[in-house]
């Protein structure tokens, strides 16, 4: 099984990518984790979204292609996901109806210092998957707020009631690929 995992943050040291980087570890064997770095995609522009697409964009949907799954990490900017995200589903998700998104099982995970953890996000990233037909793991929103008291210095997810409810998390979205997949 092959996961593509998406951080929706470009900063170093973002605690979505090591969010991320701690579902990668719970996983180990069970599925190849590949992250895909969303920075280098250019702004989507429709005259530039013909049949030869930039060479970022098509390496992006080469990569949502080959994966049975998608879990994405999104931060929480201005009560919505931020645009470097959005603007990758809008790349990935033509032509309408037939992109690589539809029917790809996704999860989605957040990470925020603030003390709601990046709900609102989840909240518009689930409506704008709606709108690719992307379906979405169908569980409570797996939010970790404070985020900078439950990683260390090195970026491990050091707490431990988040550790277990990502591993229960992560075994849900690997069964619900298999099925998928069958």
């Amino acid at each position: 099984m092959k996961v593509l995992a998406i951080s929706g943050s470009l900063r170093k040291g973002s605690y979505n990518t090591r969010l991320l980087e701690a579902a990668e570890e719970v996983i180990g064997d069970r599925a190849d984790i590949e992250s895909f770095d969303i920075g280098n995609l250019p702004h989507y522009h429709g005259d530039r979204d013909g049949e030869t697409k930039p060479q970022a964009v098509q390496e992006l949907l080469d990569a949502i292609a080959s994966a049975d799954g998608l879990l994405i990490a999104t931060p929480e900017y201005n009560y919505s996901l931020p645009g470097v995200l959005k603007n990758a589903i809008d790349w990935a998700s033509r032509p309408a109806y037939k992109s690589v998104l539809k029917g790809k099982p996704t999860a989605i995970l957040s990470a925020s210092i603030s003390a709601t953890g990046g709900v609102r996000a989840q909240v518009h990233l689930r409506d704008i998957l709606a709108g690719t037909l992307t379906p979405v793991l169908h569980a409570p929103d797996f939010l970790v707020p404070t985020a900078q008291d439950k990683f260390d210095e090195t970026g491990k997810l050091t707490d431990e009631a988040t550790q277990k409810l990502l591993q229960r998390r992560m075994n849900d979205f690997l069964e619900w690929i298999a099925k998928s997949k069958s």
